[in-house]
């Protein structure tokens, strides 16, 4: 006999695919069964990569990206969902769209526009779509520093910085926003700044050793989302997720040459 769905919560990714797993809707799947959270997934673009190289992209036609969530909407509406990667301006805007028409949960956004390494990611008009059309929908906005300094046109160099940015991020309508600290060099620990448009919460962390991890973004964004699936607070979610990538890149470890991967089974 079927178990009820209350057991099973539900948490949607709408992201690119990784072939390695390490980041993507591959890696969001993994931290959402860790979490305990029934996983659903929407794939946008198609990426041949690996933890060290990107050999190539195929965005997936945006009409396609509608037609997976409209399907997935008419079995079972998730209680939290997360977007990574959106290829372009044309899938952003579809899945912004979407989100509205279905009525689906204020969507947790990882807005991968630029990677830790300074990499471009999306095109200028995906990002304004992203700034225009997907933020003011956000529960709650994901950025790395980069990220952070693009969104809020400022440059990141201290702490008075990072909250300066943090507010003109929620100025583009979120709910909240988290600017993830792990690549600062000026930061001996790794601090996360949580502002949701009343207080300024500081989330630190041990700074460990290595480099980072393939994929750290991803797996934060989607233990977000899971811990929001599972009915915890908004700032709730995100100690929840910084203590689940804190732990995964404890026991991070290599398959190759390329960059350490997270174990997002790791236990304590």
């Amino acid at each position: 006999m079927a178990s009820s769905n209350s057991k099973h919560p539900v948490a949607l990714t709408i992201a690119g695919s990784d072939p390695g797993g390490g980041a993507g809707l591959q890696a969001d799947l993994k931290t959402f069964a860790a979490l305990g959270v029934y996983g659903y997934s929407v794939i946008t673009e198609v990426i041949a990569q690996n933890s060290w190289k990107v050999a190539d992209v195929e965005p997936v036609a945006p009409e396609l990206v509608e037609a997976q969530l409209d399907v997935l909407a008419l079995e079972f509406s998730p209680r939290a969902l997360k977007t990574g990667a959106l290829a372009n301006a044309a899938i952003v805007k579809a899945v912004a769209r979407t989100i509205e028409r279905l009525k689906m949960p204020a969507p947790v956004v990882d807005p991968v526009i630029v990677s830790s390494a300074g990499a471009r990611l999306i095109g200028p008009k995906g990002e304004r779509a992203i700034r225009k059309r997907l933020i003011p929908l956000a529960a709650i906005v994901t950025p790395n520093i980069a990220e952070a300094e693009g969104l809020a046109d400022i440059q990141i160099d201290s702490d008075a910085a990072i909250r300066k940015a943090a507010e003109k991020i929620m100025k583009l309508g979120a709910h909240a926003v988290v600017i993830k600290g792990g690549h600062r060099e000026d930061d001996k620990s790794a601090t996360d700044f949580f502002y949701d448009g009343r207080t300024f919460v500081e989330l630190k962390g041990p700074r460990i050793a290595g480099g980072g991890a393939h994929g750290t973004g991803c797996a934060f964004s989607a233990a977000i989302a899971a811990y929001l699936a599972r009915g915890a607070s908004l700032e709730d979610s995100v100690r929840g997720a910084k203590r689940f990538v804190t732990m995964a890149l404890k026991q991070s470890f290599k398959l190759g040459k390329g960059r350490a991967l997270l174990d997002h089974f790791a236990r304590g």
